[in-house]
């Protein structure tokens, strides 16, 4: 059994008990924080958590830039990997809700050239919605082994090669097999980069326009984007490593299970490079949070309600275990179904997901929580102990 979670003491508790666990909570936050920056893990971090549309906690620590002693503030600037995906998905949906595509679609009605085969060489259909909930068949680089297709044909993950352009690694990407037939199964993917190319064609914008109209301009989210305003602003990236994290330079190779992810963090920096939509972005900690709370309070007002409800529906099943054992996945993030199946204090219905730069985030909906955690370290900050000790220190304690 899960610890009593604080959101929840917090919601039925008098003033002074509420404040009391609002201490006790800042001080298990501080305390993973800082053990964390002290053992080496990770290099620095700026943490959020909100409930009820207020700040409970809020905290800049550690680095930005190690070697130039810049320390890390709240207005940071993070590559944001995979958090690009939510907001990119927000913005498909909208352009659902107008009537300008349909989930249903097959991705060649936009990108007629778009068209991977299977390994028998037979050339199925696929949908938008498979595209989105990650179920097309495709895949990414990392996850493929050594020697695959996807490593033959160089194909981009959305972190590489500065400079390559959409249409060239969809031709890469089209060229390897699908890992399975569209709709039977689930493997993370490029699927969100595709759907970054349909939403220009749909709308006859570019992806960084269609997301700033539509999203990012909405909300207010002015350092999130495509690209970086305040270059100085940006923190520098790190990776795990012996004594201490490693900084990332262009070309690096970070190992991550079997396989490596390949990094190039000069592409935030260069206009030529494609726009992922799977991992393009750069943003706030702040920014980042005003997007999640749009989403837990319903989608004002980038998206209607019922949109919203949709987006936070298992769309998939919890055997994709798609953040461990009881999570699906909806549209745009993994979906909890079972809490005791996956060992934590949030509740059944929680979305979730991170970034390969080092990044965590959830948001519970039954305890109105949105807890942030950016950090500048690859990949403690997003799969190492450091997301589920921000998890447990907001909830009150470690699960069974």
């Amino acid at each position: 059994m899960a610890t009593p979670a604080y959101a929840a003491v917090l919601q039925i508790a008098p003033t002074e008990t509420r404040q009391a666990a609002r201490i006790m909570a800042t001080a298990r936050l501080d305390a993973v924080i800082d053990r964390a920056i002290a053992e080496k893990r990770i290099v620095g971090t700026v943490v959020l958590v909100m409930q009820d549309g207020a700040v409970v906690y809020q905290r800049a620590a550690g680095f930005a830039d190690r070697d130039a002693r810049t320390p890390m503030r709240s207005d940071t600037i993070f590559r944001l990997a995979s958090i690009s995906k939510p907001i990119v998905s927000v913005a498909l949906m909208r352009l659902v809700e107008e009537g300008r595509l349909s989930l249903d679609d097959p991705v060649t009605r936009w990108l007629p050239d778009f068209q991977p085969h299977m390994p028998d060489g037979t050339t199925p259909v696929i949908t938008l919605r498979q595209l989105l909930t990650h179920s097309s068949g495709l895949s990414y680089r990392f996850i493929e082994p050594a020697g695959s297709a996807y490593d033959r044909l160089n194909v981009s993950d959305g972190l590489d090669q500065p400079g390559l352009g959409l249409a060239e690694n969809l031709k890469r990407l089209e060229q390897a097999p699908l890992v399975y037939p569209p709709g039977t199964s689930w493997r993370y993917s490029l699927g969100i980069d595709v759907l970054g190319g349909v939403i220009a064609k749909a709308s006859g914008k570019s992806l960084p326009e269609i997301v700033a109209e539509t999203v990012t301009g909405p909300l207010g989210m002015e350092d999130t984007g495509f690209s970086v305003r305040e270059p100085e602003r940006l923190a520098t990236p790190y990776a795990d490593g012996t004594p201490q994290p490693e900084e990332i330079t262009d070309g690096m190779a970070v190992p991550l299970g079997d396989g490596v992810v390949r990094f190039a963090p000069g592409r935030a920096l260069d206009p030529s490079s494609y726009p992922s939509g799977g991992g393009g972005m750069v943003g706030t900690a702040d920014d980042i949070v005003r997007f999640l709370e749009a989403v837990r309070t319903g989608g004002g007002p980038i998206l209607a309600p019922s949109t919203v409800a949709d987006m936070m529906t298992d769309h998939i099943g919890p055997s994709a275990q798609t953040q461990g054992p009881g999570w699906g996945f909806g549209y745009g993030w993994a979906v909890l179904d079972d809490p005791e199946v996956g060992h934590t204090p949030q509740a059944k219905g929680t979305i979730q997901w991170g970034g390969a730069y080092g990044h965590s985030w959830f948001v519970d909906p039954v305890h109105r929580l949105t807890v942030v955690a950016l950090t500048n370290t690859t990949f403690e900050g997003m799969s190492g102990a450091f997301p589920g000790e921000v998890r447990d220190a907001v909830y009150g304690g470690a699960v069974d």
